[in-house]
């Protein structure tokens, strides 16, 4: 298992052989991060991270509430439950939808 993969996460307590994590596989991490609430964790693997952010509407001189949503691959040492605050990292594309991965959780 790797002690440091260059975002500040801590590293699960659990252990896996999937390939694509990041902490006990070869997937290495690069680009942005966020923290964001999972809002679906049915499919395998998978999670929905959703965030929250403010947008100014310069016509109205006022904010607007938006939110995002990105696919995040979840893997089982981390495993992820629907409600839990999280933080994703940027990888290499997975899938068609997935360019991030769950590292950790945020407390």
């Amino acid at each position: 298992m790797k002690e440091h993969i260059g975002v500040r996460a801590q590293p699960p307590a659990g252990t896996c052989d999937d390939g694509r994590c990041p902490w006990h596989g070869t997937l290495p991490v690069r680009g942005r991060t966020l923290e964001g609430n999972v809002r679906s964790a049915k499919a395998t693997r998978t999670a929905i991270v959703e965030w929250h952010y403010h947008r100014l509407v310069a016509k109205y001189e006022r904010y607007q509430r938006r939110k995002s949503r990105i696919t995040a691959h979840n893997p089982p040492c981390i495993k992820a439950k629907e409600g839990d605050r999280v933080l994703v990292a940027e990888c290499r594309p997975l899938s068609k939808t997935k360019s991030f991965v769950i590292v950790g959780f945020v407390k």
